[in-house]
């Protein structure tokens, strides 16, 4: 059984180790102040959220989301699902579909009129299960640098 909650302080190691495979499957490395600044955001439950999966007590696989503003669906905002990930171990055992869910219900109950993400192209193992349950319109994905004032690159 698949239980979809947020997460609590206790799974503070557990959330950072899903966090750090998920960007190292993008090639990608940060600063330790990137995952204490996000696990802020996350327990404050201010602008951006997450979500886990355990299996057995296990925290599993992780989703991170955020709510903003639709200048083309007036009175409704969207919910963007800007991370998602399952540990190697319990993929194909319907982790990533049940995080989906928790965050489509999440969405809906916020009010949201939609519920988006991006992934690579050549992710074929992701897109199966998203163009289940969602539908592909075949925008791409655009995306420029910047230097937040006294930081280093955004992402």
């Amino acid at each position: 059984m698949i239980d979809i909650g947020p997460l609590s302080a206790g799974e503070r190691a557990g959330w950072e180790a899903l966090f750090r495979d998920y960007l190292a499957f993008y090639g990608r490395t940060e600063p330790a102040s990137m995952y204490e600044q996000a696990w802020r955001r996350f327990q404050d439950g201010v602008g951006v959220h997450a979500l886990g999966a355990r299996m057995d007590g296990a925290l599993v696989g992780i989703a991170h989301f955020l709510s903003h503003p639709n200048t083309s669906a007036p009175g409704t905002d969207s919910c963007y699902l800007q991370d998602l990930f399952t540990a190697p171990a319990a993929r194909g055992k319907g982790v990533a579909r049940a995080l989906i869910g928790a965050v489509r219900e999440w969405a809906a109950e916020a009010g949201c009129g939609r519920l988006y993400w991006h992934t690579q192209d050549t992710n074929a193992t992701a897109r199966r299960l998203y163009d289940q349950v969602a539908d592909h319109r075949g925008f791409i994905v655009y995306q420029v640098a910047l230097t937040p004032p006294g930081g280093g690159a955004e992402r």
